[in-house]
């Protein structure tokens, strides 16, 4: 199987996994309107088990060293194949809250809120667990990315019409889901053997792992995205024979690319995880919130009608960032 054979390339792979977390939403943004979330989330969900089937098939399957996809599948535990599962359960609920609180509060109180919460909870447990990088310099990293989500909530808050929401769900409905989502990466980190080369037995490869995990999505999704189908935080009902009778060709291809987009992320994560170290991965990956950011400001031209000064904080937001990415990817490089 491929495996990344130096801390650099692992790094590549862990910037390549924040473009793809920080770039997926993209495809919901040219959904249609009447394509309600929901309904959307579903193909999403299919393309990222479409990718990590593929994946496993393919990079999971060929090479000189570790195990083969399918063997690796047949010799797991029943712990690490139900670690990975219930990550991909946690994952889920963690998602679909955190989308429903931008859904009503908004991205400037949501999405920050929700997602630094996860990247210093992420960081925190899964260096715990596998202590790969120097403290120091890792907490400063993620400290100084904090600093910049912060800033993002700021700037968004400035813009016209974003103070007239319903803060208090939508804050409640963030640090739920940012608590959740902080505990994910680390059931499926903890099915994954440390050594890619000679894995240990029971244990998966970051392949069959991110598989397994995505089974998990699938299968919860019955359960949560049902949920929010019938009973919507916000909008209006659908149900089942929507998917069928509302949704195009072209509607189920942008679900499924977003799915691919985000699943390409998380198979990364993990495969670069045995030379970064879990804490380093995750805590790069989730600096997904400035690449959201960044296609807000350069793409979707978010900020044309923000007020003067805006254009001074994004640029310290992004400053921030990028050192406290500096931190993060240094710190492994000092042990």
């Amino acid at each position: 199987m491929f495996i990344p054979a130096t801390y650099a390339l692992a790094v590549v792979l862990c910037i390549i996994t924040m473009l793809c977390w920080g770039s997926w939403a993209n495809t919901q943004k040219l959904a249609s309107k009447s394509w309600a979330f929901p309904l959307f989330y579903w193909d999403y969900v299919i393309g990222i088990v479409l990718l990590t089937l593929i994946f496993g098939l393919t990079l999971g399957s060929n090479g000189e060293f570790g195990r083969a996809f399918m063997d690796d599948l047949s010799q797991g535990s029943q712990n690490a194949y139900v670690s990975a599962f219930i990550g991909g359960v946690v994952f889920n609920i963690a998602n679909l809250l955190i989308v429903a609180a931008i859904s009503i509060a908004g991205m400037a109180v949501a999405f920050p809120v929700g997602i630094g919460i996860a990247l210093v909870l992420g960081v925190v447990v899964n260096y715990v667990a596998n202590p790969v990088g120097d403290p120091l310099l890792l907490f400063l990293g993620v400290a100084l990315v904090v600093v910049a989500i912060v800033l993002d909530a700021i700037i968004y808050r400035r813009l016209p019409n974003q103070k007239n929401t319903s803060v208090a769900k939508g804050l409640l409905l963030s640090v739920a889901g940012g608590i959740l989502m902080g505990f994910f990466f680390r059931f499926v980190a903890a099915s994954v053997s440390t050594d890619f080369i000679n894995p240990e037995a029971g244990l998966f490869t970051p392949y069959s792992a991110v598989f397994v995990f995505s089974i998990g999505i699938f299968i919860s999704n019955f359960l949560w995205n049902s949920w929010f189908m019938y009973r919507p935080i916000q909008g209006k009902r659908v149900i089942y024979a929507d998917y069928i009778s509302l949704g195009t060709p072209k509607l189920h291809a942008i679900g499924i690319l977003g799915g691919i987009i985000w699943g390409i992320g998380m198979a990364l994560s993990m495969i670069a995880s045995e030379k970064a170290g879990f804490a380093i991965s995750y805590g790069l990956g989730q600096g997904a919130t400035m690449v959201a950011a960044a296609w807000g400001v350069f793409v979707w031209k978010e900020f044309k009608n923000a007020p003067k000064g805006t254009n001074t904080l994004i640029a310290l937001m992004f400053l921030l960032f990028i050192a406290g990415l500096a931190c993060i990817v240094y710190s492994r490089l000092l042990v």
